[in-house]
């Protein structure tokens, strides 16, 4: 499938440098970097869609750790430490 995409000289002449340095062609440097948006857009709209699943959850149940208690496991777990999540509460 073909897509035309309407870009301004300036855009264009920056393209085509980064192509000429990297031996790629313009359209190879296009499409990789609609490729790296649109999986950092998708990434960006999970975590996004996961923190509002989150917060919903919490507004319905209350449970909950506190930062002291995540901070504390995720110390473990940085220096090695093979610990559990420490249980929600309200």
């Amino acid at each position: 499938m073909a897509t035309s995409v309407k870009l301004d000289d300036d855009l264009k002449s920056r393209i085509q440098h980064l192509a000429e340095a990297r031996h790629r062609s313009s359209h190879w440097i296009m499409r990789e970097a609609i490729r790296d948006y649109v999986e950092r857009e998708e990434k960006r709209e999970s975590f996004k869609q996961d923190a509002l699943r989150a917060w919903e959850d919490y507004q319905e149940n209350g449970l909950h750790l506190t930062l002291e208690e995540a901070d504390t496991w995720l110390a473990k777990l940085e220096v090695g430490q093979d610990v559990k999540i420490p249980k929600c509460h309200t």
